[in-house]
């Protein structure tokens, strides 16, 4: 698994087929399929072993934060955006590489979970008056959606497409118009 998760961090999930994966791990081919039917049932247990990882990165570090909502939305984007842009071909792959129909069901179950996440926070941070008053798993969506979305243009596997801004303004950026879609400034 980690040949296989190693070569979509630096190729994708097009880059990984099951002869590379097999070459990396110094096996054969037939005994990479003795684990797994196909190579989609493969990419699909890349995907969820990649995002679980990611995924409980951030929970942590959220749970870790002060009890306060802001401090705790804060640390989630700057663990999620920032890790992404360390890891911008594994963010990439996880995030917006077009994928088999296995792989894009575990993507969404992967969105899911943050977006939960996300409503933890936002619904906290309405109970404490740091939100405005609002549907937080409808707000959490559309938070985890901006989040996401910003960072296509950093993330994009050309450089030359890239967005030109630093890291650390793309990272602020989000939380700026995160905090501001939420009723509040105080970041």
């Amino acid at each position: 698994m980690g040949a296989a998760r190693s070569l979509v961090a630096t190729q994708g999930f097009g880059g990984a087929t099951v002869a590379v994966i097999a070459e990396r791990c110094g096996a054969s081919v037939g005994s990479v399929y003795s684990y797994f039917d196909n190579r989609e049932q493969l990419l699909a247990e890349v995907f969820r072993s990649a995002a679980a990882h990611e995924l409980r990165i951030v929970r942590t570090a959220v749970a870790d934060a002060p009890p306060d909502a802001t401090d705790q939305l804060s640390v989630l984007i700057r663990t999620f955006a920032g890790r992404a842009l360390r890891g911008r071909r594994m963010a990439w792959s996880l995030l917006f590489e077009p994928v088999t129909p296995a792989v894009e069901a575990e993507r969404l179950v992967y969105r899911r979970s943050y977006t939960e996440l996300g409503e933890q926070v936002i619904r906290t941070g309405i109970d404490q008056g740091r939100f405005a008053d609002q549907a937080p798993a409808l707000a959490a969506s559309a938070v985890m959606g901006a989040i996401s979305e910003s960072l296509i243009g950093s993330l994009r596997p050309s450089e030359t497409s890239r967005t030109a801004l630093p890291d650390d303004a793309v990272v602020d950026g989000i939380r700026t118009f995160c905090f501001r879609a939420l009723g509040t400034t105080r970041h």
